[in-house]
């Protein structure tokens, strides 16, 4: 559920990033963090521990992120886990994407898969996708272990699922 104080989150972490000139490289990263929050219980427990001060739940992002992502990430990041919000994290970061893309006229396509893709493999699933759908998107990749073989893309509210585990399903149904 989006409230009017992740969505004023959201709105200062784009102004921030946008105004730094970092935008783009800002949204990704802070996307990544989020899914890594989002998947590991260490990592989310660490940042929303009440008991832990908030100086030293900042010194954990500020040590995670050390060297893998920009100084405005870091600091924007460690700024919500501070604040007592670690757990809005990736709402925070998903409206951000959405207006970051909205900002340049793109869909969001969040796609998981089994392994990281490379650039080449990216931009042909990007090109696949928007012959699909017709619309002009903003590519969020996910490697997702849970994601036996192939691709699930999430576009909206449409999602194409072209994974093993549905392929078989599909088989087995047919059978």
């Amino acid at each position: 559920m989006t409230t009017p104080q992740i969505e004023g989150y959201a709105r200062a972490l784009f102004e921030v990033a946008r105004a730094d000139g970092t935008l783009d490289e800002v949204e990704d990263e802070l996307f990544r963090f989020a899914r890594s929050y989002e998947t590991s219980d260490a990592l989310s427990e660490a940042l929303t521990d009440e008991h832990v001060p908030a100086e030293k739940r900042q010194a954990i992002v500020e040590d995670l992120l050390d060297g893998k992502a920009t100084s405005t990430t870091v600091q924007l990041v460690s700024m919500v886990v501070g604040s007592g919000h670690a757990r809005d994290l990736p709402a925070i970061v998903d409206l951000l994407v959405q207006r970051a893309s909205a900002a340049k006229d793109l869909d969001v396509a969040e796609v998981r898969t089994a392994v990281a893709l490379t650039d080449d493999q990216s931009a042909r699933l990007k090109a696949a996708l928007e012959n699909a759908t017709g619309k002009q998107l903003n590519l969020k990749t996910i490697v997702d272990p849970n994601v036996v073989g192939g691709v699930v893309a999430t576009i909206g509210d449409t999602v194409i699922d072209d994974t093993v585990r549905t392929r078989i399903d599909q088989l087995k149904s047919r059978l």
